[in-house]
């Protein structure tokens, strides 16, 4: 059975509620108060937190909030005892699987208590099950244990076999391709082709030509028939990289070929019926570019079917160590060395923000590895020397100046919102777990 943490300072109501569910063959302990119920979220690793809204320092929400930062996989059902729900209905908005209302009725709250379980425990087995993926169609690539990953992986498992279309967005250097290559290796379509292009590395006709193909005589230096990428991707996934950078006026047959299913060469009449997925990538937002008119609405819709929004690296920092022993391996075995790192390597590579996100980091163990004859990567060797010698030349790093523009933000958004976290979330456009993130990070405190 599901353990589960009981959190209320009242003691009668925690224990009488501990009670009824040991009856019921849960592992059940308690905890008075939001503080001590954290330490124990950690400690512990519940399947299910039950937790009274209104407590003394720390209430419902910040409980909510650390176990969904401390165990993302352990499902919250949140009690009030007030006669409105508005705070039960926040708190499932940032989370809470759901809610109950004081007193409670025995049976729903049993029902809520056995629902909420039973998805606990089907969440692991789709952890087990991304697992098998990983291991089965090579997922070694999508390296990583934040919940950010497994919830990555987790969705590429479900994802992958139907046939949506799939908008995948993210800083550069995030992994949005490695992404695509897995949605298609765990897809139907695994068999067939995976067929990509750069829309942002061709001009408008090359691009029109690249992907539809062209009849001989189209145009000036047309001297045959050739097929386009959509034709060559038939059967398997087509992946558009930097689909923002595609014109206007290219996107309105793009969007036909995608809805319809079908294109014309340039130069022909006749259309061409193509069984492709579409899985798109962007570093930018679109709903802005959507506003500037760059981008056409309906095209984003038929875009955004199935949604992974990739975190940039400084959001995941407990995956550094994992990814840069993979790079170690990969350039050790390419130069023919044993590679390692030496003293306070992975100590700075953890508290550097990674602006090019992993594609940098990984240039980075490249580097090192290359330089260091002995394979053990040394801090002068992926660290440049103007880095060292930067501040009393009175300059700054691209993280430095990230960084301050991050927390301008931040304070502003917070200001705006008159010290309301959550509403400065919503106007960044950041979920309240990575506010808070952010702020821990960049050290910022705010009453």
């Amino acid at each position: 059975m599901a353990r589960i943490l009981i959190v209320d300072d009242q003691d009668s109501a925690r224990t009488m509620l501990a009670e009824m569910l040991r009856g019921e063959g849960y592992d059940v302990d308690q905890a008075q108060s939001g503080e001590s119920a954290c330490s124990m979220v950690v400690e512990n690793g519940y399947d299910l937190v039950i937790t009274d809204l209104r407590m003394g320092d720390i209430g419902g929400l910040e409980v909510l909030r650390h176990t969904r930062e401390a165990s993302p996989v352990t499902e919250v059902i949140v009690m009030t005892a007030f006669g409105t729900i508005e705070d039960a209905v926040e708190a499932m908005r940032f989370g809470a699987r759901d809610f109950v209302q004081k007193p409670f009725v025995e049976e729903e709250l049993l029902l809520k208590v056995s629902r909420a379980a039973r998805l606990r425990e089907m969440a692991g087995e789709l952890r087990a099950m991304a697992h098998d993926f990983r291991e089965k169609y090579n997922f070694g690539n999508i390296i990583g244990q934040s919940a950010e990953i497994r919830d990555v992986l987790g969705r590429i498992v479900r994802i992958a076999p139907t046939d949506a279309t799939v908008l995948i967005t993210g800083e550069s250097g995030t992994g949005k391709e490695l992404v695509a290559r897995a949605i298609h290796a765990n897809s139907l379509r695994a068999e067939r082709p995976f067929v990509s292009i750069n829309c942002a590395a061709l001009t408008e006709t090359l691009l029109e030509s690249e992907l539809f193909g062209h009849m001989r005589g189209a145009f000036t230096g047309a001297v045959q028939t050739r097929k386009g990428l959509f034709e060559e991707a038939n059967g398997g996934t087509f992946f558009f990289d930097e689909i923002a950078e595609t014109p206007p006026s290219l996107q309105a047959k793009l969007l036909r070929a995608i809805q319809e299913g079908e294109i014309r060469r340039l130069g022909d009449n006749k259309p061409i019926n193509v069984d492709a997925r579409i899985i798109a990538a962007t570093n930018q937002n679109l709903r802005r570019l959507i506003e500037e008119k760059r981008f056409r609405e309906d095209l984003y819709y038929r875009l955004n079917v199935a949604r992974f929004e990739l975190p940039p690296l400084r959001d995941r920092k407990e995956d550094i160590a994992p990814i840069v022993e993979s790079f170690l391996e990969k350039y050790g075995q390419k130069m023919g060395r044993k590679a390692s790192v030496g003293p306070g390597v992975l100590e700075y590579l953890v508290s550097y923000d990674f602006p090019g996100n992993i594609r940098e980091l990984e240039n980075l163990i490249e580097q090192g590895v290359a330089l260091a004859p002995d394979g053990q990567v040394q801090l002068q060797d992926i660290v440049p020397s103007s880095t060292n010698g930067g501040s009393h030349l009175g300059l700054r790093s691209l993280a430095d100046i990230v960084q301050e523009a991050e927390r301008d933000a931040i304070v502003r958004a917070l200001r705006a919102s008159e010290g309301n976290k959550e509403r400065a979330a919503a106007i960044l456009g950041l979920s309240p777990t990575t506010l808070w993130r952010k702020m821990k990070r960049l050290h910022l405190e705010w009453p």
